[in-house]
């Protein structure tokens, strides 16, 4: 875990792919008690110290994350999240290449908490939950499309399924249909939090934080993004 922006209100991480947002019964090391030791090393913090956390990433996704380090800054950050009003920005490496070089994809969504899987359903289907997002294809090599995403609405597996749902499956998605990566397991995953832009909970700022996925990884190494604006 890479600690990108701190003070008295809000962390902003890097979280590697395969580490989990919060505790499950992995046991591993997850990124939210991972800040909770940052900041009480740093600030010498008696006991543990408070960490709000406001929004998550699938264990298998890397990228940017904010956490709250008052209740005071996790309300508005979730009022943000809750409201649309944070941009979210992701590169995804997909099998083939999309039909559209741009599209806007609406879907509704249902998870089954047994499987931890979620499908497309009818609108009307009991617990589903409406996901939207924008789509570019930024480049094509090996039968492999690298394309920036524009996230409008924070569902579980919601990118991973929409891509899906159009017959471009993520890189290493073994879950949602793409198996036939060597070696294939979550931590193959070519999804990534590029960018988080957000109102800072008590000041007048917009704060804006930009990543690239791991160019030493296949297949984001297939793909340069010094030119990409995002």
């Amino acid at each position: 875990m890479e600690v990108i922006y701190d003070d008295n209100q809000i962390v902003v991480i890097i979280k590697p792919q395969n580490m989990p947002t919060q505790a499950d019964a992995s046991g591993d090391e997850d990124a939210l008690s991972a800040v909770k030791q940052f900041v009480k090393e740093k600030y010498q913090k008696p006991g543990e110290a408070f960490i709000g956390l406001v929004h998550r990433l699938d264990r298998p996704t890397g990228g940017v994350l904010v956490f709250a380090r008052n209740s005071k800054a996790a309300s508005r950050l979730s009022a943000q999240m809750q409201n649309n009003e944070v941009e979210k920005t992701y590169f995804a490496v997909v099998k083939g290449k999309p039909k559209k070089p741009k599209a806007r994809l609406e879907n509704w969504l249902k998870k089954d908490p047994v499987s931890n899987k979620v499908t497309i359903c009818g609108m009307a289907e009991t617990d589903a939950r409406f996901a939207a997002l924008e789509y570019e294809v930024i480049e094509t090599k090996n039968d492999l499309s690298l394309l920036k995403i524009h996230l409008e609405t924070g569902r579980s597996h919601q990118i991973r399924v929409q891509l899906a749902g159009i017959g471009n499956p993520i890189y290493g998605d073994a879950k949602y249909g793409a198996p036939d990566v060597p070696n294939a397991s979550t931590k193959n995953l070519a999804l990534w939090a590029a960018g988080l832009e957000f109102r800072h909970p008590t000041q007048d700022q917009v704060m804006v934080f930009k990543v690239s996925p791991p160019e030493e990884n296949y297949p984001f190494s297939l793909f340069d993004y010094k030119n990409i604006k995002f």
